[in-house]
């Protein structure tokens, strides 16, 4: 039987709105780990992010891990083994996770870890990586598989939750092209002059907008391109 061409789908860098439509599914997966969900995810992180953890000189970072080819357990083994891998690899997380983090079920094959305490950012990219190096998961046939993080760290690669939440989206994209059972984390992006892309007109509503949702034209703009870029890779497909 033909298998289904998944590449484009695994590669893409999900957006916040994504989590919310995740967390409908998997009903089964999420009764018996009994994780938080993507939506408390986000209003977690938003409430550390309006905290005082900066002030107080605390870290603050998020990660996203993604099970690699997961499709491919369900097309194999069915829906009743995926939902294990689902299972094995949320215990596992919950089970590792240092005293300072939250582990989260953001969705679909895709789970969230805040962190916030006084661990450095690259003892969280360490820790990380041992994670990523010992998860020992295998489906039905003893195959073991693997997990694809990318981390962000808050007040150095965004203060916003959904920029933060991007910016780690970002980073499981980069390092799913770049081969998958890898870590990367959150880089600074090269911006260009926007005066070069856009009418007088279109500037002009942006710096309105911006005023009245009290944001930066950059974080919309942004935020523009990766739902373009989304409705493109879907119409691709």
């Amino acid at each position: 039987m033909a298998k289904k061409d998944t590449t484009k789908e695994a590669n893409r860098p999900i957006t916040v709105s994504d989590h919310q439509k995740l967390n409908k599914k998997g009903n089964a997966v999420n009764e018996a780990l009994k994780l938080p969900l993507g939506d408390q995810f986000e209003a977690d992180l938003a409430e550390i992010l309006d905290g005082d953890s900066e002030e107080r000189g605390e870290t603050v970072a998020i990660a996203l891990v993604d099970c690699d080819e997961f499709m491919h357990i369900n097309d194999d083994f069915g829906h009743e083994a995926g939902d294990k891998v689902l299972i094995d690899t949320g215990n596992y997380l919950r089970d590792n996770a240092p005293k300072d983090a939250k582990v989260y079920r953001i969705g679909g094959d895709e789970f969230g870890i805040i962190f916030k305490g006084l661990m450095e950012r690259e003892d969280i990219f360490l820790f990380l990586n041992d994670l990523k190096n010992n998860y020992n998961v295998e489906t039905p046939d003893g195959v073991r598989q693997t997990v694809t993080i990318g981390m962000a760290t808050a007040f150095v690669d965004a203060s916003r939750c959904s920029e933060l939440i991007r910016k780690a989206d970002g980073a499981v994209y980069r390092a799913k092209v770049g081969g998958r059972n890898k870590i990367a984390m959150a880089r600074e992006e090269k911006m260009i002059p926007k005066t070069s892309h856009y009418t007088q007109d279109q500037l002009q509503r942006l710096s309105k907008l911006a005023a009245k949702e009290g944001i930066g034209e950059a974080f919309l703009l942004r935020e523009a391109l990766d739902l373009l870029l989304r409705k493109y890779d879907q119409a691709g497909k």
